[in-house]
C-alpha cells in the first residue's frame, strides 16, 4: 500500500503531494520496534556490565564499596589493579568451584531434560481440552513463593539424612528448574505433524525407531532452549546450595553473594559476576552453534 503526505502550500487552494516510499516506511516500522528493546538491553544489561567491568578493576573501599580513584590520604589504595584477576587465577580453588558449578549444571541440565521429555510429550499428544490444564499444573508451583518451596525440600529430605549433601542440591536445582525445560519442550512438540510419524511408520520403522529419527531430531530446539533456560540460572543459583547444600557444595553464586554481603569485596565480587557472565556466554555460543548443526542435520 503506498503512503502519501499531504503537505499545504502558502498559496490557499495549493498543495503538493510527497510519496512517502516503501523502504522508508519499513525502516520506520523497523526502528519503532526495534528501538524500545534496544534501547531497554542497553540501559538494562549493557550499562550495568559496564559498571561491574570497571569495579572489578578497582580497589575495595574501607567500608565496603570501592576505594576512591584518586588518593586523598598518603599509603592510601586507589586507582585501577589487576589484582582480582591476578588473585582468581593464580588460586586454583576458583578454577574448582567454577568446574563444580559447571558439573552443577549439567548434571542439573541432563535430568531435567529426562524428566522433561516425557512429560511435554505426553502434554504434546493429550486432547486438545486437556494441554491447558496440565500446562497450568506445570507452572502451578510458581504461585507460591521460592523460597519457601526450597524449606519445604528441608521437611522432605530431612529424614532420609540427605538434608546438607551434594543429592539434596542436585534435587532442589531440579525442582526449580524442571518447568523451565518442559515449557520450551511441549511448546516444540505440539507443532509436531502426526502425518510425519505415520509415514514413519509406513516405511516400517516402530515405535522406537520413529522417535529417534523424526520425532528427537525435531524436537532439537526445544532441548537446546530448555538446556540454556535451565543451564545458565543454576550456574548463578545461590539460595538452593545455600539452604540445602553443606560447606562443600557452595557454587559461583555463593562466592559473588559472599563477596557482596558477607565480606564486602564488591570489586573482588564484580570480577567472579564477569567471569561467570564470560563463561555464560561461551557456553551459550557454543549450545547456539550445536543448535544450528542440529537444526542443519535434522
Amino acid at each position: 500500500m503506498t503512503a502519501w503526505r499531504w503537505n499545504g502550500a502558502t498559496t490557499a487552494g495549493c498543495f503538493s503531494v510527497n510519496r512517502v516510499s516503501p523502504g522508508n516506511a519499513a525502516r520506520l516500522v523497523k526502528w519503532l520496534t526495534a528501538g524500545p528493546p534496544a534501547l531497554f538491553l542497553l540501559f538494562f544489561f549493557l550499562a550495568p556490565s559496564l559498571i561491574m567491568v570497571a569495579a572489578s578493576i578497582r580497589y575495595p573501599g574501607e567500608f565496603a564499596g570501592l576505594a576512591p580513584f584518586i588518593a586523598t590520604a598518603p599509603g592510601e589504595e586507589a586507582g585501577l589493579t589487576l589484582e582480582n584477576y591476578r588473585v582468581f587465577f593464580g588460586d586454583w580453588i576458583y578454577v574448582q568451584i567454577f568446574l563444580k558449578s559447571f558439573g552443577v549444571a549439567a548434571l542439573t541440565t541432563l535430568i531435567c531434560l529426562v524428566m522433561a521429555y516425557p512429560v511435554a510429550l505426553l502434554i504434546a499428544r493429550s486432547p486438545r481440552g486437556n494441554r491447558d490444564i496440565m500446562v497450568l499444573l506445570v507452572i502451578l508451583p510458581f504461585a507460591s513463593n521460592f523460597l519457601v518451596r526450597v524449606y519445604a525440600w528441608m521437611i522432605i529430605l530431612g529424614p532420609w539424612d540427605l538434608l546438607f549433601s551434594r543429592v539434596a542440591v542436585i534435587v532442589g536445582m531440579v525442582y526449580v528448574h524442571l518447568p523451565f525445560m518442559i515449557l520450551p519442550l511441549y511448546t516444540n512438540l505440539e507443532k509436531h505433524d502426526p502425518v510425519l510419524l505415520d509415514a514413519a511408520q509406513d516405511l516400517g520403522a516402530n515405535a522406537w525407531q520413529r522417535f529417534w529419527r523424526v520425532t528427537f531430531p525435531l524436537s532439537l530446539p526445544g532441548v537446546f532452549s530448555g538446556s540454556a533456560l535451565v543451564f545458565i540460572p543454576v550456574l548463578g543459583m545461590f539460595a538452593v546450595p545455600e539452604i540445602l547444600g553443606g560447606k562443600d557444595d557452595w557454587l559461583v553464586g555463593n562466592m559473588i553473594k559472599e563477596s557482596f554481603l558477607g565480606i564486602r569485596d564488591w570489586p573482588f565480587g564484580s570480577m567472579l559476576s564477569m567471569m561467570l557472565t564470560v563463561a555464560v556466554l561461551a557456553v551459550a555460543a557454543m549450545a547456539a552453534w550445536a543448535a544450528r548443526r542440529g537444526v542443519r542435520n535434522a
